[in-house]
């Protein structure tokens, strides 16, 4: 491994705040400056993990954790940052309620179990194959983002920093899904999938995008 890049990848990259679309369309009083800052928090966060991790001679924290572990991590902490810069969003307090955030002083304690109003947030390294559990009707927000995954290393893949590539965002209906359902002897989670109406809606109301793509 090279050492110098992997001192290098330590560090993620910038947010680049030209790289926000001044048109895109956000609810319940979210702005683009709200998303870049919950942006930063998780650049900071883990470009200090990182850093740390790397005085102990220990690996980056994506090359440790699985792919979908560390997507979760930075989906739950841009769901933890933006209420503090939005204050029309809170973090939904209910287990596994739906969706992440929702409009805030509309529920008591901030729990819903279900609802159509807030925002649900999903973090992935894909472009496209977002999922979900159930066909729903409401906002959906989309991080995407590069980094290197834990086998990199077996493939002899460079050591590259983390960075937020793409943000989409869009009020989806039951109608932009697919549903997968499952047989009554699979143990596969039921799963729905955005369809290419929903795919055009998010592209066409985008939040962030690098400048090299």
């Amino acid at each position: 491994m090279n050492n110098d890049l992997e001192i290098l990848a330590c560090k993620p990259c910038p947010v680049d705040h030209n790289g926000f679309n001044a048109e895109t369309k956000l609810p319940y009083g979210c702005t683009v400056d709200h998303i870049f800052s919950a942006m930063n928090d998780f650049i900071e966060f883990l470009g200090f993990i990182n850093q740390q991790l790397h005085t102990k001679k220990m690996p980056r924290l994506e090359t440790i954790l699985m792919a979908a572990n560390f997507s979760s991590i930075v989906g739950e902490f841009t769901n933890m940052s933006i209420p503090k810069y939005c204050q029309g969003l809170v973090k939904n307090q209910y287990h596994n309620g739906y969706p992440d955030l929702l409009p805030s002083n509309l529920f008591p304690d901030n729990s819903a179990q279900h609802s159509s109003e807030g925002i649900e947030i999903k973090a992935s390294r894909y472009e496209s194959g977002w999922q979900g559990h159930n066909p729903e009707d409401g906002w959906f927000m989309v991080f995407m983002f590069s980094c290197n995954n834990p086998d990199d290393t077996i493939r002899g893949n460079e050591p590259k920093p983390f960075k937020f590539t793409k943000v989409v965002c869009a009020y989806l209906t039951r109608e932009d899904w697919s549903f997968s359902g499952r047989s009554d002897t699979s143990r596969r989670t039921i799963t729905t999938s955005i369809i290419k109406s929903g795919y055009a809606k998010m592209a066409a109301n985008w939040v962030y995008k690098t400048l090299d793509l």
